[in-house]
């Protein structure tokens, strides 16, 4: 019976979650399985793989052959690698202690880049709020502005409608009084 770990979809339409399974390779998609090892959630970045690495590696070292995204998943996890020094041990090149230190180093550096990253997209994500933020401001400014520049227009207009005819009339009153002043 050929065994692959293979993904088995569920979740809704467009929002697709899996489920990383040990089965039967004859058997469908979503179908019968032989044992659950985790679930894998593309839809958040960086994608969630939760899976049991115990139980990984021993289906790993039996023989069941992952698929291809699957085996991605595994070597993303250092499952793979860590079967790499276990048939180094197994052949004598190198000892336990030596494979174990060698994968939990590997370990240390893949967590500090994976952090590294999510920092990074944390970091782009604040940033964009600001700039955001800031934009919203210039644009409220623009606004506040041009709100100012109408109310001062009308008020211009306002004011010389208004002073117009008291012109006028002191403007006949001049013309009057010079007018007074040659008859006299």
């Amino acid at each position: 019976m050929p065994v692959k770990i293979r993904l088995a979809r569920r979740g809704r339409k467009k929002a697709a979650m899996y489920d990383i399974v040990v089965a039967d390779s004859r058997s469908p998609r979503d179908g019968r399985f032989i044992q659950k090892l985790g679930t894998y959630n593309p839809n958040t970045n960086p994608a969630s793989i939760d899976f049991d690495e115990q139980k990984a590696f021993d289906w790993v070292m039996k023989g069941a052959q992952p698929t291809d995204t699957v085996k991605a998943m595994l070597s993303y996890k250092g499952i793979l690698f860590k079967k790499h020094l276990q048939i180094g041990v197994t052949k004598g090149a190198i000892t336990q202690e030596q494979a174990d230190s060698k994968f939990n180093e590997w370990k240390e550096g893949k967590e500090a880049k994976i952090q590294g990253k999510r920092d990074q997209l944390s970091q782009k994500q604040s940033d964009a709020a600001k700039a955001a933020f800031a934009a919203e401001q210039k644009v409220n400014a623009a606004r506040a502005e041009a709100l100012r520049k109408r109310a001062e227009d009308a008020a211009k207009a306002a004011a010389p409608a208004e002073e117009a005819p008291a012109t006028e009339g002191d403007n006949a009153g001049e013309a009057a009084a010079p007018a007074e002043e040659a008859q006299a």
